[in-house]
């Protein structure tokens, strides 16, 4: 039951608290994301391979301490690397700091409605239990606490409207444990492809929920006529992005994304070159089997290359227009200039990565600039509004 509460806790300390902590996670978020990829793309994925210690340390093995872990079981699926190993750790670390700033929001957001910090704190309490257990090798009851916390999240969620945010608290902590998880599987199930994609997914998944309630509590609207059809091309838009970050997932964790070799427009030096779309696209190859470098032939790389670069034609063309539409709305054309260069640039950067023959820094500025284009819209949609009569 729905408990009527002061919209966005207004002119309340607990409304504060929570406007500059979700910026604060935000901008962490878009940290986490960005170094995620530096890490993905420099193939140190695996430079840790237990979870969530990297060869059973808290830290990472250094130069100097290396001898020290050669003994340990991760060594078996991956001999220590201590220049890469602390590109991983931090990651995690990084990572872990994100998930204390979103409990603290779903905290904060939730305390007002009834039993709510209870329930927060009950998710957090088995999630934290979970973690040994899994450790020791207790999986099927780890598994079990962590669906428990989720099925609390998301109960609460479905049971709280938002004029308190305490609803997208519950969801974006839910959304995180989840995250949690899908790193662990990321390393566990040795880069498997679709939970690589699921883990970049996740990431913008949290990242889009905090900017969205960063804006929300701040409580800046955009104020214009027929804001529901405008906020709906908008949400097409978003639609439109995360697909093609999907399949920009896909690309990398296939490492399809040199399928083509350095051509462009042209593949492999052909307007259609050979290709396996049904190979290509196949998400569940098994566990067990070690996914760096990626294990697809060439003509099931090249097919997910064809489609990264149609759904780019797709994607930025919508944006593209997006960002011209909004540049003839009054108080919108800053806003739509940015976003049409914005998506002019990305595409500048997709077509460098092939050009270039991937590297690194162009490659880690094209995933910034994916989250930076995710940002722009979600903003927009947490500010767009009708104009009060």
């Amino acid at each position: 039951m729905n408990t009527p509460l002061t919209p966005l806790f207004k002119k309340g300390i607990a409304h504060r608290n929570v406007t500059r902590v979700a910026w604060l996670a935000t901008a962490l978020a878009f940290c986490v994301i960005v170094f995620g990829a530096f890490v993905r793309l420099s193939d140190a994925g695996l430079s840790c391979p237990d979870w969530p210690t990297c060869y059973g340390k808290a830290a990472w093995p250094t130069a100097e301490t290396a001898h020290k872990v050669v003994d340990h079981a991760a060594t078996a699926i991956r001999a220590v690397d201590p220049t890469k190993a602390w590109r991983e750790q931090l990651h995690r670390h990084l990572a872990s700091i994100l998930g204390l700033l979103v409990f603290g929001l779903a905290l904060a957001t939730a305390y007002r409605r009834p039993k709510g910090w209870q329930q927060i704190v009950g998710a957090a309490v088995l999630t934290a239990i979970a973690i040994p257990l899994q450790m020791k090798g207790f999986y099927a009851a780890s598994t079990s606490l962590v669906v428990a916390a989720e099925i609390i999240l998301l109960f609460a969620a479905f049971r709280w409207d938002n004029s308190d945010l305490s609803r997208v608290g519950a969801i974006t902590l839910a959304v995180i444990i989840f995250q949690a998880i899908l790193g662990m599987w990321t390393v566990t199930w040795l880069l498997k492809p679709v939970v690589v994609m699921a883990h970049l997914i996740g990431g913008l998944t949290t990242f889009a929920l905090l900017t969205w309630m960063a804006w929300r509590s701040t409580d800046r609207p955009i104020h214009m006529v027929q804001s529901n059809r405008m906020r709906m091309w908008v949400i097409i838009g978003i639609v439109l992005l995360g697909a093609q970050i999907a399949l920009g997932g896909w690309t990398s964790a296939n490492y399809a994304a040199l399928a083509c070799g350095v051509d462009f427009p042209k593949c492999a030096g052909q307007w259609m070159p050979p290709h396996n779309f049904s190979d290509g696209f196949v998400l569940w190859r098994g566990v067990g089997v070690d996914y760096e470098g990626g294990v697809l032939d060439a003509a099931s790389r090249i097919a997910i290359q064809l489609a990264h670069r149609a759904g780019a034609v797709i994607a930025g063309l919508y944006v593209l227009i997006l960002g011209i539409a909004l540049m003839r709305s009054p108080g919108l054309r800053g806003r739509g200039a940015s976003l049409a260069i914005m998506i002019i640039v990305q595409i500048a950067l997709g077509i460098s990565n092939v050009v270039m023959g991937l590297p690194l820094w162009v490659a880690v500025l094209h995933n910034a600039g994916a989250a930076l284009l995710l940002y722009m819209l979600v903003s927009l949609l947490a500010r767009i509004r009708e104009v009060e009569l």
